[in-house]
């Protein structure tokens, strides 16, 4: 039996955990700058300097990837499934909370840890084995996954 092995970058998008204490960062970042919206707030506390760089996948794109490499990749090699595009964590939590209508500050909290320096991947593979990129920019991704939040919590 054949099988692929393939490896997403970091996956964000619609139905993600928004639980403040088990979430990532896109969705922790997403329902804070919501909830500072609606209640009024002037700063939003967040995790370690801002400093490290992170890459995204919305994850739209990583289905994508996966049905397109299950039809046409045969390797053995693992194949990285991302962008290729690297942002940091306080220029995400800046689009982020633009998006949101949120214009308060961040109150970054340096003994919170930041992770890695830096998290991205090469992702020529997927490209030149079976034809496939990322095709959702960044932040089209995260008005979609915005978006979602608000109506999922109306809806609830």
């Amino acid at each position: 039996m054949a099988g692929i092995y393939l490896i997403p970058v970091n996956l964000f998008g619609p139905g993600d955990n928004f639980d403040l204490e088990t979430s990532h960062v896109i969705p922790a970042l997403t329902r804070k700058c919501v909830e500072a919206v609606e209640r009024g707030d002037e700063a939003i506390e967040a995790w370690g300097s801002g400093r490290a760089t992170r890459e995204f996948l919305y994850v739209e794109d990583a289905a994508e990837a996966i049905v397109t490499a299950t039809e046409r990749y045969e390797g053995a090699e693992p194949v990285n499934l991302g962008t290729g595009r690297e942002i940091s964590i306080r220029d995400l939590a800046a689009m982020i909370a633009e998006i949101a209508g949120y214009s308060g500050e961040f109150r970054w909290d340096a003994s919170r840890p930041d992770g890695q320096p830096r998290r991205g991947l090469d992702v020529s593979r997927a490209r030149e084995t079976f034809g496939w990129s990322a095709t959702t920019p960044l932040e089209q991704g995260l008005r979609e996954t915005i978006e979602w939040f608000r109506e999922s919590r109306r809806a609830a």
